[in-house]
């Protein structure tokens, strides 16, 4: 009797090949990117609220302190981050994790509009396009375009978002064109409008093209 073959193992598919064979086609600047770089890292998040929190207690500090304030945040509110838990402090508890007075006040916002559900942030589906989220997301004060543009990319894995407030992207683009300068906001959709409709691809290879070394 011969031995029983071993299973055949799937190869896993990847969701992004569709948008990378796109970018290779309609800008061959990506094929070396692409190699150099690897597979698209984007997946989904399924702790949206914690997300957002996260989202806000990072900007514009380093990602070590924002990472450690964001674990003190956990110790004092348990983890993941829930809204009910959060609104059961108050804005001095926040500060004692290391939170600005303005950041406390932001998360305590996105608490108060993920809890009432006035912005229900694990009801978006299909049905909610991305104009939508931003506008329910931005009604919150202390969440910026930014930041909802960071959700719909990295969260909810939008494919065509292109975040033309993002530094990053700005310089990836200067770069990509051999321009002189940083492209305005206004110029950057210009400049990417060939990715279509895989602009958040594009814009994680630049992120990642810019960190790579060469």
């Amino acid at each position: 009797m011969s031995p029983k073959a071993a299973p055949k193992l799937e190869k896993p598919v990847d969701p992004w090949a569709k948008a990378i064979r796109h970018l290779k086609r309609v800008d061959p600047q990506f094929k070396a990117v692409i190699q150099r770089v690897g597979p698209c890292g984007l997946a989904p998040r399924e702790d949206r609220f914690g997300a957002l929190v996260t989202a806000i207690v990072s900007q514009q500090i380093s990602t070590k302190a924002a990472a450690s304030i964001n674990e003190r945040l956990h110790v004092l509110a348990g983890r993941p981050h829930d809204p009910r838990r959060l609104l059961e402090l108050d804005e001095t508890a926040l500060r004692g994790v290391g939170l600005s007075g303005s950041k406390a006040r932001y998360v305590l916002n996105v608490a108060t509009a993920v809890a009432d559900g006035s912005v229900p942030v694990d009801r978006f589906d299909e049905s909610w396009d991305d104009d939508r989220i931003i506008e329910a997301l931005t009604s919150i004060k202390g969440v910026g375009v930014w930041t909802a543009h960071m959700f719909l990319i990295f969260v909810l894995n939008r494919p065509d978002v292109l975040p033309v407030g993002d530094l990053g992207v700005r310089a990836g683009l200067r770069d990509w064109h051999g321009l002189a300068e940083l492209p305005k906001p206004s110029d950057c959709h210009a400049l990417a409008e060939p990715w279509r409709p895989y602009r958040s691809v594009a814009s994680w290879y630049l992120w990642r093209n810019g960190d790579a070394p060469s």
